[in-house]
């Protein structure tokens, strides 16, 4: 497959693929069908970015989880963590549209409806990484942002795209804890 995004970016330590992993993100490659499924079921377009990458691998927890943002987050004064990218699928429960996914996140914790949920987080639910679709619309190009369940849904920019986001993943150990 040609890569049209990621062109620069290597991917050949970016999965942890343990066996958690395996068992709650890691969902088959999608297909053109289910994409389209998926997409219907979530009433948004996905970036070609996230379908691209989905097509190395469906989902799973990358080595380098934080990403730097400008403002103070309920995680840290300087960067949000993730713990695993959500696969297109409905399978593992940490897909979007799986058990824990996306909708389950709108529906039960009553995050905002403004886009697809792609990242969950350390805080077991008390915060997440929406692909924000607020100001592009239902089919276009989302930013990527941290909401904060603790703080009253309040977003956090961390990217004006996916490839951007995925690009800016930076190991923990690159952050103070102190």
């Amino acid at each position: 497959m040609e890569l049209k995004f990621f062109k620069d970016f290597d991917f050949t330590d970016f999965w942890d693929n343990d066996d958690y992993s395996i068992k709650e993100y890691i969902e088959i490659f999608p297909n053109d069908e289910l994409i389209t499924s998926i997409e219907q079921d979530l009433g948004y377009r996905l970036p070609d970015s996230y379908i691209e990458l989905m097509k190395f691998q469906n989902g799973g927890m990358p080595k380098k989880n934080c990403f730097p943002t400008s403002e103070s987050t309920s995680w840290a004064e300087d960067h949000v963590a993730i713990t695993g990218i959500m696969g297109i699928g409905r399978n593992k429960q940490y897909s979007i549209c799986g058990a824990l996914g996306s909708q389950f996140m709108i529906a039960e914790w009553e995050y905002p409806d403004d886009g697809v949920y792609i990242c969950d987080c350390p805080s077991a639910g008390h915060d997440m990484i929406l692909l924000d679709y607020s100001k592009c619309g239902k089919k276009g190009e989302p930013e990527v942002v941290h909401v904060d369940q603790e703080n009253d849904y309040k977003k956090t920019f961390l990217a004006k795209d996916f490839e951007t986001f995925i690009k800016g993943l930076k190991d923990e150990e690159e952050f103070d804890y102190n």
